[in-house]
């Protein structure tokens, strides 16, 4: 199993960095008195923030985007509160790359610095 998988698709592994945020959702914030008087709201939800590679082909940058196309996804991930897997209902944030090698016309053959951020729609 890979350590993220995208509506069912293996991402390759990433490098080190990636942060799994758990984000507990609150109606309201402090009174007067600086006491909390809200409540929580859903379930806590999640960011995965950080995902990157250092070095994908470009086939591989070009399927994690296609994968990315639907604005909504199932992100399967080990969440770190309870150490086992989790589908959560994501979109993505920004998606960047840097363009490293090129073939004779101009074409990326290789990207490094590919980078994603993916966030919980909290159903």
């Amino acid at each position: 199993m890979a350590y993220l998988a995208i509506n069912g698709y293996e991402l390759p592994p990433p490098k080190r960095g990636v942060r799994p945020t758990v984000t507990t959702v609150v109606d309201a914030g402090r009174n007067a008195n600086g006491s909390v008087v809200g409540q929580r709201v859903g379930r806590d939800q999640y960011k995965i923030d950080g995902l990157e590679w250092s070095w994908l082909t470009a086939d591989q940058w070009a399927q994690i985007l296609s994968v990315l196309s639907h604005f909504f996804v199932y992100v399967t991930f080990t969440d770190p509160v309870s150490n086992s897997l989790k589908t959560v209902k994501m979109y993505c944030g920004d998606r960047t790359a840097e363009p490293y090698w090129v073939d004779e016309n101009g074409k990326p053959t290789h990207y490094r610095n590919c980078k994603v951020n993916l966030i919980d729609c909290g159903e």
